[in-house]
Order: C-alpha cells, then structure tokens, then sequence
C-alpha cells in the first residue's frame, strides 16, 4: 500500500522512491507526496520521474497517478517526485479556510445540511440546504475567521482509525473535524477571508471563499 508522506509533512515538495505496479499509463508509488483529489480537495500538480501527472485518484486505500503515453517507468524504477508548492500551499490554505466557514455556519444555523464542497487553488466553495440569502452571516463569520487567524492557533492533525485511513484535524476552543486532506500548521497561514454568495437553485446556497492575498 502506497505509504501517504502528504499527511506526515504536507510542507515536502519532492521525494524520491520507487515505482511498486504499473498498468499502461497508471502507475502506483511505494510512497508518495502527491495528494490525489478527495474531500472536494483538487489533486496537486506536478511530475513523477520527470513526466507531468495527468490524474491522480484514490482507488480503495491506494493512489494511481496516470502518465502520458511512452512514460517508460517499470516496477521497480526509481522516480523523483515533484509538486507544484505555491498550488499545493493554496489548496492547504483554502481547505482549511472552507472548514473554518463550515463550522462557523453549523455553529451559526444549527441543523443547517452542507449538500457540497470543492477546494481549488483559487478559491474554495461549500453549498448548503437553506431557504433565503445566507449572506447576512458574512460580516461575523469574517470577523471570526480574522480572529482565528490572528491568534495562531496550532491546526492538530491525526488519524482516528490508522487501518482505515481515518484523520482529523483539531483546533483547540475551536473545532474537531474529520479530514483526510492537507492542512497547515498553524491558522495563522490561513489570513484574511472573503466571501461572497452565489444562489444555485430553489434552497440552495452557495458560499464561495477567497484569500485575500
């Protein structure tokens, strides 16, 4: 099973190993720092032994990375691992953003549902069931979100179930979640929130959030 270094440093930008299957243009990784699209969380970009990775997907508890034709990797061949760092530091940051606005609107509306999720390395979006504007949150959930931040709180991440690959993170006074993407160390790294909302059908509300950089 491919050893997920992602969780352990989600700050590591290459890596070398070896490849362990390969199955035309799907090639599997004894370890790996290359997180596959889960949670909403898009996949990271960057190449495996020097080819650009066109895919990366969960299968099961394993990850695939799918390659160009003509790649050239066999089992066994040894592979340098390089990610994108400044896509791979905003998709941290706007997960954990999204995961901030999350709690604060279940805190906020109990018995709210969130019906979707997606991090990009742009911005993050989460959509919930709800009836009329949810806008008139905004002006306290971003000035808790400032708050958060600025008190540089330690964002804790681990797993709950090792076997089944369960994590979560956990924000002392603030909020345990269960997770399995990447996370910065600290709120600090998250910044300044900005949110806008976007209607998406009859009870459906869309929160879009942004860094303001």
């Amino acid at each position: 099973m491919t050893s997920k270094l992602f969780w352990q440093d989600p700050y590591r930008t290459t890596l070398t190993t070896r490849v362990t299957a390969v199955d035309n243009r799907r090639v599997h990784l004894a370890e790996t720092i290359f997180f596959a699209f889960s949670g909403g969380q898009e996949s990271d970009a960057g190449t495996i032994g020097g080819q650009p990775v066109l895919a990366a997907e969960k299968d099961g508890l394993e990850i695939v990375y799918t390659l160009a034709d003509g790649h050239g990797l066999q089992v066994g061949s040894e592979v340098e691992i390089h990610i994108d760092w400044e896509r791979r530091y905003r998709l941290m940051r706007l997960h954990f953003a999204a995961e901030m606005v999350l709690q604060m609107v279940y805190r906020l509306c109990p018995g709210i549902e969130r019906i979707g999720a997606h991090i990009s390395a742009d911005k993050a979006r989460v959509d919930f069931a709800h009836e009329g504007s949810i806008a008139a949150l905004f002006p306290q959930i971003e000035q808790e979100a400032a708050a958060l931040s600025q008190a540089d709180l330690p964002i804790v991440t681990a797993f709950t179930d090792e076997a089944a690959q369960r994590r979560y993170w956990e924000v002392a006074g603030f909020a345990r979640m269960a997770c399995g993407g990447t996370h910065p160390r600290s709120t600090a790294e998250i910044g300044l929130l900005k949110l806008k909302r976007k209607n998406t059908g009859k009870g459906k509300e869309r929160i879009e959030i942004s860094l303001v950089e």
